[in-house]
Formats: C-alpha cells, structure tokens, sequence
C-alpha cells in the first residue's frame, strides 16, 4: 500500500513538472513569436523647432494651445509620420505627466517592482499579435510620437511598445468595468425630442485611472493626407479615438459592454473607433468599417451622422459585429448590447439575463427618464442630464455609485450638433466645469498659410455654464469621501483602529451609499466588533446596489458574521 501511494505521488510530481515546463516553455516561444517589428517613418531631412506665435506653439504646421480650463487645443497636420512626430514634440511634457500618473496608478495596485516586471513580459505574450492589428498609418504616428516618451518607465519596455500597449490597455480597462475602470452613459436624439428637430447627442467618458490622469485634456483637430478632417477628445499621447466628429458631421463615442477576459490581443477599439471617424461620413459607411476589424473586447460605438440625421449603435465583439438602430427619435448606449442578433442569440443567455439588474440597465432607465422629462433638448439639457447624479424617480442613491449618470469619475463629457458641426467639451471637474463650445464647420473651412496654427473653433458665445452648485457643494464632498475611504481601507487592511470623529464624518458625507456601509462593516469586522459589522453590512444591503453581484458579496460577509 505505500509503495503503492509512493509510486502515484511521483508520478503526480512528474505529471506537475511536466505541466509547468510545458508553460513556461510554451510562454518562452510566444514571447519570442511576439511582433516587436517597428515600422518605417516617411519625415524630412531636418526636423523644425518648436516657435511660439500667437499664443500658439507651433512645431512645422502642427500647433499646440491652452484654452480653458484643463483643455488643451492641439493641431495636427502632415503625413503620418509627422503628425506622430508633432504629437510627441508639442505634448512631450504632457505625455511624461500622463504615462507618470498612469504608472503610478499601476503602482498603487501592483506594489512589487518583481510583479511588475513579470506583468511586462506577460503585457508582451499578450499583446503578441497588437502591431499586426493596428494599420500601418496609426502605428508611424505612435511610433513617431513615442521619440518624445521619457526612459524614466523604460522598465516596461521600449518607448513604442509601451505606447502601442497604452492603446491595447484601454480595452483591458473595459473588459474590467466591473472593476470600476469604465462606465459610460451616451444618447442621442432627434426629431421632437429635440428643440430645432436636428440630431443631438452626449456622452460622458468613465474612464478613470486617478484624478491625476485626467488633470490634462487634449482636443485634437487633425488634418490627415488621406480621409476627412475630424476633432477628437482624449490625453496626451493617444493617436485612437475615444469620442470625436468629423468635417462632414459624423460622430463617434465608445461604450463598454461585458466582456469575457481576452486571451490575446486584436484591433484596439480606440483604433477602429479612428478608422471610423477618419474615412466614414454615413451610418453604413461606419458599420463596414466596423465589421472589416477585429476586436478583442466587446463594445457598442454609438454613430451619430449628419448626413443621416439619426444615430445607431454598431455593437462590436470578438464574435461578430451587428448594427442596431432604434424605433422613434431617441437612442440610449449605456454598458449592454440590444440588438435583436443579440437578444436572440442562445449563447448570450446568461449576458442577457445579467442585465436587467445591473447598473447599466438601471442608468438606461435614469437616461430615458431624464430626456423625457426635458424633451425637448437644447445642448445646455443634455449638460444637464449628463451631470445628474441622482437615481430614478430622483432618488438619493449615494454620491460617486455606479448606477448614476454621473459617477464623478468621467475624464471628459462631450455633446454634439452634428448637422451644425458643433461640439461642446467638459474643461475641468470632470463634467461640471464649464463645456466650450467649438465650431468645426468654422474652422475646417478656414485655413492658414503653412507654418500657421488654424482659425480657432472657439465659439465663446455658445459655451455652456458650469454647475456652479455643484462645483461649490458636491465636489468637495466626493473629493473628501474618497480621500477618507482610502484611509479606512487602509485601517481595515492594517487592523487599525480611528477615531470614531473620522467614521462618523465618512458616514455623513455619503450615507446614501451602499459602499459607506460596507466599508464601515469591513471595518469594525477587522476590528472584531462584530455587532456593529452586522449592522453595517444589512444597511448597505438595504441601499440601492450597482448589482446583484456585489449584493452577493456584502451577503455572505453578513453570513460569516452569523455563523
């Protein structure tokens, strides 16, 4: 018998071996395998300096200007190289700030310089496959941008391919949405929903890595050689499209919808999202685009197209690409997909099944709730109905939850007018601050001299005021209870106890909020005052929970508590 039993470890232990050699060899191939290929750049002899003029900062006959609050006005003209190359000499400072506050963000989660190095070749076998699914015109101006990349974060890998990853890494944020990288709420509306009859849309950008990250904002005009001229809202160092519109009125913004993790990398949706906007100026026109790529995450791009004078959704995932367009005048994108070849797919039961009771479905309701009651829009209602924070009905559900509108997270809110060639832009507390008003139409039929910026697109006159009560009283306070969650969960990580002052202000700032109480439960439960956990945890499960997951997880803490 116990030779018996000696013989079967050993061959458990060969069988292990056996395992873990196969991995680590089969990780070895694909690491080398992986396409670090860099492409050839088309640039001049000599390259021109940076010259101020006008309050401009001009580099060849690309420019760079501040404008209001955490914007930034960027012109790019040129071939591809040296639009790219204009890019990382104009934003040179800002690209450092923003990969810093990118990295550090990665720090705060990932501590270890062992992991992190570990997580660099893992980002390599990955991403194997990225350059090959990134056209050849966007790689030379990433590429060309990222001579201007600092060797500070040469740890994670060339200055490219770091860049090329930042693009692949915004899927990635989106297939964790329920991790709270993404959430994102959009609408468009027509017809008699709106005030003059034509196509509006809004949008606000969830995508958070740290208020840091978000501190610069970059309009960019580009001028490209080949397609139509577009403005686009994004950071500094980002050659993809995130929410943007183009010279002939057809817009684009990006919804995340769940996603399985991916196994390997395709087309970044940011870079089909720039395909879009740069050589489409219909609906079709977009959803051909659309289908001719493939993506490694799922998402809905809502297109909004002048010539048109409606909107549609084109939902886009590893297994197909569909395109839904609405009944009436009124289209809503928040984080699910609703077309017919998805509802009725039997392989998308249980996606389907899981929204009905999610934040996504409950902000699709809020939304629909919203533009009824102020139908018909004028673009100063749809800021309005972008910076709601409330829950159906009106109800308080807590500052900063995920079933909101606005969750005080957005990097950006955008609204267009596409039949007018008019775009408003959030300038700073994310959707709150004041949203400037540009004209595209203005200034795409205007050009300058080579080696002069363009016509400016601001229209001042048509800029929408800033919620000057919420700045005043809202803000602080989400500003507050994140900083003071942060040192609970540090509490509750180091089974520290704090001054009761510092729990019961937290609990006045947001007692509306699900999260408050859980955190106060995790808490005491730390501490091993199990009452007072119990009590917690039933007033957070009492609250308006994002959905019925994290329901699940406050229930079983209140379970092992009753044990």
């Amino acid at each position: 018998m116990k030779r018996a039993l000696i013989k079967i470890v050993k061959y458990l232990l060969v069988i292990v071996t056996g395992l873990i050699l196969l991995i680590f060899i089969s990780g070895v191939v694909l690491y080398k395998i992986a396409d670090r290929s860099i492409p050839e750049l088309t640039l001049p002899g000599s390259a021109p300096g940076l010259a101020q003029m006008d309050g401009y900062t001009s580099f060849g006959e690309s420019a760079l200007r501040k404008s209001e609050g955490d914007l930034w006005e960027l012109h790019l003209k040129g071939n591809p190289s040296q639009r790219g190359l204009a890019l990382g000499e104009l934003c040179r400072e800002m690209m450092y700030r923003q990969e810093r506050a990118f990295v550090n963000e990665i720090r705060c989660m990932i501590p270890s310089d062992r992991y992190l190095g570990f997580l660099k070749y893992l980002t390599i076998i990955f991403n194997r496959n990225l350059s090959a699914n990134i056209p050849r015109e966007y790689k030379q101006e990433i590429y060309a941008a990222s001579f201007a990349c600092s060797s500070e974060f040469d740890f994670i890998g060339s200055a490219y391919e770091r860049q090329l990853n930042y693009h692949a890494a915004h899927d990635l944020g989106h297939a964790l949405q329920e991790y709270m990288l993404v959430g994102c709420s959009s609408f468009g509306v027509w017809g008699r929903k709106t005030a003059d009859s034509s196509l509006l849309l809004g949008r606000n950008f969830d995508f958070y890595v740290g208020d840091d990250f978000a501190r610069e904002k970059i309009v960019s005009f580009i001028y490209p050689q080949k397609g139509y001229r577009f403005a686009s809202v994004s950071w500094a160092g980002m050659v993809g499209v995130l929410s943007g519109m183009n010279e002939t009125g057809l817009t684009i913004t990006l919804n995340a919808a769940k996603s399985t993790p991916p196994i390997t990398s395709k087309t970044p949706i940011s870079i089909i999202a720039r395909e879009i906007l740069q050589y489409a100026s219909t609906i079709d026109e977009a959803f051909e685009i659309a289908r001719g790529m493939e993506a490694f995450v799922s998402e809905s791009l809502l297109i909004g197209s002048a010539k048109d004078g409606v909107a549609a959704i084109i939902e886009k995932s590893p297994g197909g690409t569909h395109l839904f367009r609405p009944e009436g005048d009124m289209i809503i994108s928040t984080n699910h997909f609703q077309s017919e070849e998805f509802l009725n797919n039997s392989k998308n039961q249980k996606s389907i099944e899981s929204i009905e009771g999610s934040h996504s479905m409950y902000r699709y309701k809020r939304l629909e709730q919203l533009i009824e009651q102020s139908a018909p829009l004028t673009p100063a209602a749809a800021a309005a109905t972008l910076r709601n924070h409330r829950g159906l009905a009106n109800k308080e559900i807590g500052l900063t939850n995920e079933m909101s509108v606005n969750l005080f997270i957005a990097h950006h809110a955008v609204i267009f007018q596409p039949q007018k060639l008019l775009m408003w832009v959030s300038s700073s507390h994310w959707q709150l601050g004041a949203m400037v008003a540009y004209d595209l139409g203005r200034l795409f039929s205007n050009e300058r001299p080579a080696g002069t910026p363009s016509l400016s697109a601001l229209r001042d006159e048509l800029a929408i005021e800033a919620d000057s009560v919420a700045l005043n009283n809202i803000v602080p306070l989400v500003r507050e209870y994140r900083t003071r969650a942060a040192f609970i969960q540090d509490a509750v990580k180091e089974k520290k106890e704090i001054d009761s002052v510092v729990t019961e202000r937290f609990l006045k700032i947001n007692s509306h909020y699900y999260f408050t109480y859980e955190l106060l439960g995790d808490y005491y439960l730390a501490r091993g005052e199990r009452e007072m956990a119990a009590k917690n945890y039933i007033k957070a499960l009492e609250s308006d929970i994002p959905s019925p997951a994290t329901g699940e997880i406050i229930a079983k803490k209140l379970k092992s508590i009753k044990r």
